[in-house]
């Protein structure tokens, strides 16, 4: 498994192979600034794969305060507003809020690299698309059979507030709608989100985009 730093958060975390939960609740104001709300959860098996001898090259999940104050010195639009975290038998469980200058801002969080996500428009009118897995699928059974345990009982939920009303569409890679049975989705209105289970994303044989346009 391949595992990676800040401060591609939830969405390279998505790609890349790593089992957790994630509650991301974006607020967006007129001007384009707003607040991120974003928790994870961690398997403490993911997290100690990553320690193992050999595996230093991969860099562990962010779990601490110093992980996210070190990556948010270098990017000025984003500032941390609170960090907490604790653990149980299974997790390691993060929460944290942030306020963003400028959708810019907010994109260069959650997507350093600009691959993985797009915003056109303004503010007051835009259209802002995260590709949560660009599809393949993983093409082994067995490892197919191992995330499917190890990812059991986690997902994704992301949620976006608008100053008005907005909508949320999810597509495949070739741009047809996914209406996926037992997902948890709010297409429309000043509150739209989805809840996926983090195994169907990371086995989603034709790529999965999130399009959120107000």
């Amino acid at each position: 498994m391949k595992f990676i730093t800040l401060p591609m958060v939830f969405l390279s975390m998505l790609l890349l192979n790593s089992c957790l939960g994630i509650n991301a609740d974006i607020t967006l104001n007129n001007n384009g600034s707003g607040t991120i709300d974003l928790e994870y959860q961690v398997s403490k098996l993911i997290d100690a794969i990553g320690r193992l001898d050999g595996n230093e090259r991969w860099n562990t999940i962010p779990t601490g305060r110093a992980d996210f104050e070190r990556t948010l010195d270098r990017l000025p639009e984003m500032k941390l507003v609170s960090f907490s975290s604790r653990e149980d038998d299974r997790s390691l469980n993060i929460s944290l809020k942030m306020e963003f200058s400028s959708i810019a801002g907010l994109l260069a969080f959650l997507d350093s690299g600009g691959g993985r996500s797009s915003f056109s428009g303004d503010p007051r009118s835009g259209r802002m698309v995260f590709t949560l897995n660009s599809g393949s699928g993983i093409g082994n059974i067995n490892f197919d059979r191992l995330i499917r345990d190890v990812c059991n009982g986690y997902s994704v939920r992301i949620s976006m507030n608008f100053p008005d009303s907005g909508n949320l569409s999810l597509t495949d890679m070739g741009g047809s709608l996914i209406n996926a049975a037992g997902n948890d989705i709010v297409r429309q209105g000043r509150r739209v989100s989805f809840s996926m289970p983090i195994y169907d994303i990371l086995t989603a044989d034709n790529g999965i985009n999130a399009e959120f346009a107000w």
